[in-house]
């Protein structure tokens, strides 16, 4: 089992009558890279200012690198912080922002510089040390505030929304180049985002955060294709919902009894019993356009379209199902070459495969 350099066990946050973190357990081991993801108002950002030392839990443990946090300030936590306003400060060069954190621990002047201009380095910004902060790309202000929160040497670096300022194109790019940095330096990197698409490029786990406790904290890839809980497979991706009972099992499939159909689906883990209140999630992208006379899949259903979006190379369909309900499907638009354009009040049969499906006990 690796190291864990960061330890939350049992922890809570209240604020007046709100619990904005209740009752946590979360480990963070050494090297990883960790985004902790969730609507607005969910605790993530409280969790961070816990670690970081800015704000102090009513209850629990905080131990980071094994020693206790209780009653350590921040300026002794040894925890770098990255935010999404960057933080700099305008009126000094590049050089003396990263230097900042080691001026307030009293370095002299030399090791300071030696040290500012080696984290510069670091981020491929020595070249830009002299210059002033307003002379810089929102790029580059990203990797002077990466810089400064490297020169102290931590054990790990915080990051609240960093790329949150950035246009889209520049975030996509920093994306990328966080990670690489983060791979390179061996250093703890803990995310906080409400973006979930930058959680599932850079991180090597994920906590999905709701109301102040964890749904799942899984490898993007298990967040994304295996959802455990209803709030997450409504928060992270395009997935469609649908709740019923199981009405049969034979030849390791289940059949789940649905107000719109009787749909089949894999038995994988654990058993599951006839009668059983469950909610099939089926991927937005698994589900598949019926095209003319072709036979309809294993589970299939007809909607109205009613939402139509060009997203690139994806098109995304949203269906009338009746009585309020909606169907989400994305598709990729080399699949429909040679066929006519989709369009707002055409029906449309989608299907998918009895292996797509993933099934949640209802909460």
């Amino acid at each position: 089992m690796p190291e864990a350099d960061v330890q939350l066990q049992g922890v809570t946050k209240r604020f007046g009558s709100v619990t904005a973190v209740d009752d946590v357990e979360l480990e963070v081991y050494r090297g990883e890279f960790l985004s902790v993801i969730g609507p607005s108002g969910c605790g993530k950002t409280t969790t961070m200012r816990l670690i970081a030392g800015l704000d102090q839990p009513d209850s629990g443990q905080i131990i980071v690198r094994g020693e206790h946090m209780e009653g350590v300030p921040p300026y002794r936590r040894n925890v770098g912080l990255v935010f999404q306003s960057f933080a700099l400060f305008p009126h000094l060069t590049v050089i003396k922002n990263v230097e900042f954190g080691l001026r307030m621990r009293g370095e002299p002047p030399r090791e300071r510089e030696d040290k500012a201009l080696k984290a510069l380095r670091v981020v491929g910004m020595e070249d830009l040390a002299r210059r002033s902060i307003d002379q810089l790309s929102g790029g580059q202000r990203q990797r002077v505030a990466l810089a400064r929160a490297l020169v102290v040497e931590p054990a790990l670096i915080l990051l609240d929304e960093p790329l949150g300022s950035l246009d889209a194109k520049l975030r996509i790019e920093m994306q990328s180049e966080l990670k690489s940095l983060q791979r390179q330096m061996g250093i703890t990197f803990i995310h906080v985002s409400h973006n979930q698409g930058e959680a599932l490029v850079m991180a090597d786990r994920i906590a999905v955060m709701n109301e102040g406790r964890f749904e799942q904290i899984d490898s993007p890839q298990t967040i994304y294709n295996e959802p455990k809980s209803r709030f997450v497979a409504e928060f992270v991706g395009r997935n469609n919902l649908f709740d019923g009972k199981v009405s049969g099992t034979a030849a390791d499939k289940v059949r789940v009894e649905t107000p719109h159909a009787t749909f089949a689906i894999e038995q994988n883990g654990a058993a599951i019993d006839v009668g059983q209140q469950v909610t099939l999630v089926v991927r937005a992208d698994l589900m598949r356009s019926q095209i003319g006379d072709e036979p309809v899949g294993e589970n299939s259903i007809t909607g109205v379209i009613k939402g139509l979006e060009y997203a690139g190379s994806v098109i995304l369909l949203v269906l009338d199902l009746g009585n309020g309900e909606e169907l989400k499907v994305e598709q990729h638009e080399s699949l429909s070459k040679g066929q006519s354009a989709p369009r707002h009040g055409d029906s449309l049969t989608v299907s998918w495969s009895s292996a797509d499906g993933h099934l949640l006990p209802m909460e």
